[in-house]
């Protein structure tokens, strides 16, 4: 029988190294993002309403409902001058434009 040693690679040591470059991966786990616009910010009233005349309905009446005081009827008639010719003269069905607040409406003529 013979003595022979088998080898001992209790001690041995791999490593593996690549010739690739390594590019690291962008970190994005700590990102925020929030959105600004340099757009002017508009009020969310409507410039001109319509309004459906239902049986009943005076200007006064619609007046104080879109504008909270009857006296701005003029504001409605001055609108509509190109169907009506008398404010006192409205009709059921007849679609009227209302335009937005009554603010300065008709006082600067």
């Amino acid at each position: 029988m013979s003595t022979e040693k088998k080898p001992d690679f209790s001690n041995v040591q791999g490593a593996v190294k690549s010739t690739e470059e390594i590019i690291e991966k962008p970190d994005f786990s700590n990102v925020q993002s929030s959105v600004q616009s340099t757009e002017e910010i508009i009020e969310a009233d409507p410039v001109e309403q319509a309004y459906t005349v239902e049986k009943g309905d005076t200007l006064s009446a619609i007046a104080r409902q879109f504008y909270g005081k009857a006296s701005d009827w003029t504001v409605i008639f001055e609108a509509n001058r190109d169907q009506l010719d008398d404010p006192d003269r409205i009709f059921p069905g007849q679609v009227l434009r209302i335009p937005a607040g009554s603010g300065n409406h008709g006082t600067d003529a």
